[in-house]
Formats: C-alpha cells, structure tokens, sequence
C-alpha cells in the first residue's frame, strides 16, 4: 500500500496470504479454548478506554514542567504460561501509553513506566484478567 496498488500484485499477494495461512494452521498446535465474543469486545473497549485515558496522562506530562515523572520499572506476577500467551499478553500491553514490557526476572513481568507511583500492577491485573476472558477461557 505505501508503493501503491498494482492489479498485477494480486496473484503474489494472494499466494502470500494461502502460504501464511497454510503455515499458521500447521505449525500451531489446535486450540480447545472457545473465544468469547462478548469478551473480546469488553476487552477491546477496556483497551481502547486506557489508551486514551493513558494518552492523555502521558501527553499532559510530557507538556507541563509542574507535572512528575517517576520513572522507573514495576514487576508484574503474571499467571499466564511462558510462550503465546504471555507474548500476546505483552503483546497487548506494549501497546498501552506510559508502560513498556522490558523483560523478565524471575518468572515475573518487568515493565518501565514513566510513574511508578501509579496503580500500574493493578491495570496489568486488570488487562490480564479481560485477555484470559476473552481468548482462553476452556
């Protein structure tokens, strides 16, 4: 898209997609967990709400002096299992303003956060709780 349409792109592009889709469904092993669609919903909105709400903290503290920051990095004791869950996970909250998934130590999340004061565990739990909802519920 950002070199532009070409009609004659079509065939590689639909190869592409028939390849990528054949990989995926052979290389990930089946899932018995039922989506809940209600779930992902809530989820979406969850998100979408600390999005904005965080894009504003972030942006108001980036552009007024009187304003603290206090960066510094929270640990987070996930319950998800090591692999896709966790990487969607991260995944998700990477997304989020004013908190960055750096690493882990010690079976638990590290995150960077410009305000370690604020209830950054709390909305880890929160976003946790909402993902494990919507996508893997058994």
């Amino acid at each position: 898209m950002l070199a532009g349409a070409n009609p004659t792109d079509i065939p590689a592009a639909a190869a592409a997609i028939a390849a990528a889709t054949w990989t995926s469904l052979h290389l990930l092993e089946p899932s018995r967990s039922r989506r809940s669609i209600p779930a992902m919903v809530r989820l979406a909105l969850l998100f979408l709400y600390q999005s904005v709400v965080a894009g504003v903290d972030v942006a108001r503290r980036a552009l007024d002096p009187r304003l603290p920051l206090r960066p510094g990095f929270v640990f987070y004791p996930t319950g998800l299992s090591r692999g896709m869950q966790r990487n969607v996970f991260t995944t998700l909250t990477s997304l989020l303003p004013g908190t960055v998934p750096t690493g882990e130590e010690s079976g638990q999340l590290v995150y960077h956060c410009l305000d370690v004061e604020q209830p950054v565990v709390a909305e880890l739990a929160a976003e946790e709780a909402a993902l494990v909802r919507a996508l893997y519920n058994d």
